[in-house]
């Protein structure tokens, strides 16, 4: 039997950083596509500031129009504080809260206002939310192998932060490259070492990309074991947050060729994937 992949589609991380405001009726138009397409997850939108993310501000009037009747796609929400898991758990359409957590304290003071014990905290009181609203909190460990401040960093940090966050009750952690700093080496040595050893986590890996070892990276964390993949249909994206360059994610495409070529099963269609890429083209700049 082939091997099962699962690829999260993020259309939210590539419009974030878009500074024109897309239309609502467009963004329903480009979401309801790509919930046709077969993707496991779709991070759709946020729960956010709108004055850091402008772009975002319309996430519930969006919700309130997608078409969920032919659709095996999970929703994901973006959330930075407890009043956004809040607003989020408001929401049935919702099956994932993704809360930004990061071992870089740089990093967590520019995106959240927060430090690393303050977000691990909320971490805990998300967890809470989540159980009693029935919903998954997803926790993405933003700059996961490496970061450009000079923040310490080490695959030593990054363990024991997997580690607290599955003692505290976290099963879907997603390691996230989000300014493009990691090798491919490090990316295998450290799923090699937590997906035999945390076997209720699921975890995903969520690359920047602005180099063409994108494939190696790729390659390596398949071969360690990991199944659960972010990308972004047309590449585009970035953290508006980390700095002032956007680092464009991978792209869903580049990460389907790879797992056709390895005879993995992902359920994706692509004449449908193509449907949406085209919508793409229309609504972003």
């Amino acid at each position: 039997m082939p091997e099962i992949v699962k690829i999260t589609e993020c259309p939210r991380d590539a419009m974030q950083g878009i500074k024109p405001f897309i239309p609502t009726e467009d963004k329903v138009r480009y979401l309801n596509a790509l919930l046709r397409c077969g993707f496991d997850i779709l991070d759709f939108g946020s729960f956010v500031s709108a004055k850091a993310i402008p772009q975002m501000r319309d996430t519930a009037e969006v919700l309130s129009q997608l078409d969920l009747s032919d659709t095996e796609t999970r929703l994901l929400a973006i959330i930075g504080n407890l009043r956004g898991a809040e607003d989020a758990c408001k929401h049935p359409e919702i099956s994932y809260l993704g809360f930004p957590f990061s071992i870089s304290p740089t990093f967590l003071e520019r995106n959240i206002k927060s430090t690393i014990e303050q977000s691990f905290d909320m971490v805990k009181q998300m967890l809470s939310l989540c159980q009693k609203h029935s919903k998954s909190l997803r926790v993405y460990i933003s700059m996961a192998f490496g970061n450009p401040y000079g923040d310490d960093w080490s695959a030593e940090i990054l363990l024991h932060w997997i580690d607290q966050l599955h003692w505290a009750g976290v099963r879907h952690i997603v390691l996230a490259d989000t300014t493009n700093e990691g090798e491919a080496d490090t990316m295998g040595s450290v799923l090699q070492t937590i997906v035999p050893n945390y076997g209720e986590v699921e975890f995903g890996l969520h690359l920047h990309n602005k180099s063409s070892d994108w494939k190696q990276k790729i390659a390596a964390a398949y071969q360690a074991g990991c199944r659960h993949y972010d990308g972004v249909l047309h590449g585009l994206g970035g953290c508006p947050m980390a700095g002032p360059e956007l680092v464009g994610n991978i792209r869903t495409t580049d990460l389907l060729y790879f797992f056709d070529n390895q005879q993995a099963n992902t359920g994706i269609e692509w004449p449908r994937v193509e449907k949406a890429r085209q919508i793409a083209e229309q609504i972003l700049p």
